[in-house]
């Protein structure tokens, strides 16, 4: 969805492109663009390239920032009309970009990075001139950071698309000209076009068999996504639903885990440090389960629901990772048959604070690593219990 482009330099082909998508990012978006510049110039020099910023019409002088940041690679500003947010917009308007450029290569990176290095773009780009089509991140991140991808996303591509891929929906990645090609021409949901892209690109990529592997960076250092978290759920979750259910005859006989190769980086830095308000999650998993309680009765098991209910009456919420599988099951099938989705979803969320308030008491006072083992723990007991939801579909 164009609305306005600016093409100072006239770029009319790149064979490598720097994607940024953008809403309210003057403050930080000069830094990537330097970096990506840099990292274009250092190891691709031999190739034509550009960075195209793909904006929601910011009202904070992105475009500003972006086109006034000195750079010695070309650079593109893309926008979507004004009051037109979403990263999705942004995305599909880059995918449409590099076609239109006559790209091999698209590396995509967050506007608000401030841990990106020159590095990342030969980290990204070097894996899809080899021939692969998606190169998905790895790095270290706090343990609370990613909440989202650590209990739903990262467990759902590991347990019913069994592909390990630690994160789906990083945010940061690179595709081939052919998976951009493919993306464009898949169905759009409206939460697709929002926060739901990273893991609609990741759930395509292994239903359409595109080459898939991981690539080391570090650590990712940017701006916390708390703000943004309740939005951000309803449209992540719902994707993921919706392209969990679309794909059922393709999922639904697998069995052996396949791990990516790993590319780049094998020694990851120190983690980003949050400030984590337990008190906060707790509140927001309570009150939510009051607001959705009537229809988390309906959506949930009749023995799951009564373990919830005294759960959420007493003074600690402690949902273990095998309650926590049920629960995104039955959601599962009870989104496919709703009339209304998003309220669906949104019941879930409260559940969702609670068991990552259970995670983070149990695992306070571990490492980065002993939380990893856990993570990976509950997405293998997806995996182990990927029947119950086969037999509720089936059904």
């Amino acid at each position: 969805m164009f609305e306005r482009e600016v093409n100072p330099q006239g770029a009319k082909q790149a064979d490598i492109v720097v994607g940024l998508a953008s809403y309210n990012e003057a403050d930080s978006i000069d830094y990537p663009t330097q970096q990506a510049s840099l990292g274009l110039k250092k190891y691709y020099g031999n190739h034509s390239s550009a960075i195209v910023n793909c904006d929601n019409h910011s009202p904070d002088g992105t475009e500003q920032v972006f086109l006034n940041t000195t750079t010695e690679v070309p650079k593109i500003y893309v926008t979507t009309p004004p009051d037109t947010p979403g990263k999705g917009y942004n995305f599909e308007n880059m995918f449409r970009k590099v076609l239109e450029l006559d790209a091999e290569v698209l590396v995509c990176l967050d506007a608000d990075l401030t841990s990106v290095t020159p590095e990342w773009v030969k980290y990204f780009a070097d894996p899809v001139l080899a021939g692969y089509d998606m190169v998905n991140p790895i790095y270290s991140r706090h343990k609370y950071d990613g909440t989202i991808t650590n209990s739903i996303c990262y467990p759902l591509v590991y347990g019913l698309f069994c592909r390990n891929v630690r994160q789906p929906i990083g945010g940061d990645f690179a595709i081939s000209r052919q998976f951009a090609e493919h993306l464009v021409c898949q169905p759009w949901h409206r939460t697709t076009e929002e926060y739901g892209v990273d893991i609609f690109m990741t759930m395509n990529a292994i239903l359409g068999d595109f080459n898939i592997c991981e690539t080391g960076l570090g650590a990712k250092r940017h701006k916390p996504s708390a703000p943004k978290l309740g939005p951000m759920f309803i449209q992540v979750v719902s994707t993921a639903f919706l392209t969990v259910l679309r794909s059922f005859d393709q999922w639904k006989d697998l069995d052996v885990i396949n791990q990516p190769p790993l590319y780049g980086l094998r020694h990851l830095e120190e983690a980003q440090d949050l400030m984590i308000d337990r008190s906060a999650i707790e509140k927001q998993a309570r009150d939510g389960f009051v607001e959705s309680q009537a229809l988390l009765e309906k959506n949930l098991s009749a023995e799951l629901y009564s373990e919830m209910t005294k759960m959420f009456a007493s003074e600690t919420i402690d949902i273990t990772p095998e309650q926590w599988v049920m629960c995104v099951y039955d959601t599962i099938t009870a989104f496919r048959d709703a009339a209304d989705k998003n309220a669906v979803v949104e019941s879930l969320k409260s559940l969702y604070f609670g068991r990552a308030l259970s995670f983070m008491n149990k695992t306070w006072d571990w490492s980065t690593e002993q939380a990893e083992e856990d993570i990976l723990t509950q997405a293998q007991l997806f995996h182990d219990l990927r029947g119950y939801l086969i037999e509720k579909l089936q059904g």
